[in-house]
């Protein structure tokens, strides 16, 4: 019914690379998304060499990487860490380029909904200057949803007049964090969506922690509508699998692929 890839975040089987390549592969999804901050993946320790086969180990599988995820952990707030924190994205950008995608995943920090006070300003120029360098390079850095609402990230992104920092939607962030209704947003952000996180959640009004986040069609997210409404616009990539919590990540993604086959077929 959608043209649309499964993917999965292949830290999600919380085991070594080759192994969860191994993994993905006998789940019969065709993308993977890798985080590339930290550890054997990060830029500085990938020389020309291991990106070559690095990239030859993900083809071997008969798999494609569908993006990096290059979330530093501060966002762009502050203008003291934000030369450091912009030079890193650049060079996982890089990365991607050399194995062959054009998506870096990442979080920006919470859009204030005041466009006037002093932390969107920063965050404008710092994301402005990562949009530049995307653009040059016909890639996206694609901020993931969830801290704000959809309607303030859409401000935020026209301000750049730019795609090259792009949105990566994650519904579950959206009905766990922001109480955004994840359908809504697909329209609201229809110009920028370049990847989207297939994750599910719910909110816990007056609980502590405020949210859980559940296997695929437990928890608050419309998958069906949503879908469709991802088939409205026009999207036409990876549905990547996001499993960050529970005792048996591996069977939750294969419920996760099955879930989405479902509704896709």
């Amino acid at each position: 019914m959608y043209p649309f890839s499964i993917g999965v975040l292949l830290d999600s089987f919380r085991t070594d690379a080759a192994t969860a390549l191994e993994k993905a592969r006998k789940l019969g999804v065709t993308g993977i998304q890798v985080y590339s901050t930290y550890g054997e993946l990060a830029p500085e320790n990938m020389d020309a060499a291991k990106r070559k086969e690095f990239l030859r180990l993900v083809r071997s599988h008969g798999l494609v990487i569908s993006a990096l995820c290059g979330d530093l952990g501060h966002g762009f707030a502050d203008p003291a860490k934000n030369p450091e924190l912009v030079e890193k994205s650049k060079r996982i950008l890089d990365l991607a380029g050399d194995l062959e995608t054009t998506v870096v995943t990442t979080h920006i920090g919470v859009v204030p909904g005041n466009p006037s006070c002093g932390a969107y300003k920063v965050m404008q120029e710092a994301c402005g200057e990562l949009a530049k360098y995307a653009d040059a390079r016909g890639a996206h850095f694609a901020v993931e949803t969830g801290p704000e609402t959809a309607a303030v990230l859409k401000a935020f992104l026209d301000s750049l007049g730019s795609r090259g920092v792009a949105v990566n939607l994650d519904p579950a962030n959206l009905v766990m964090v922001a109480g955004d209704a994840p359908v809504a947003a697909v329209h609201t952000l229809k110009d920028y969506i370049v990847h989207t996180h297939a994750k599910d959640g719910r909110m816990m009004k007056g609980q502590d922690p405020a949210y859980v986040e559940l296997p695929l069609g437990e928890g608050d997210v419309d998958f069906k509508n949503y879908l469709k409404a991802l088939g409205e616009i026009g999207y036409r990539g990876y549905l990547t699998i996001e499993r960050e919590v529970g005792d048996d990540p591996e069977k939750d993604i294969a419920k996760a692929a099955d879930f989405l086959r479902g509704l896709i077929k």
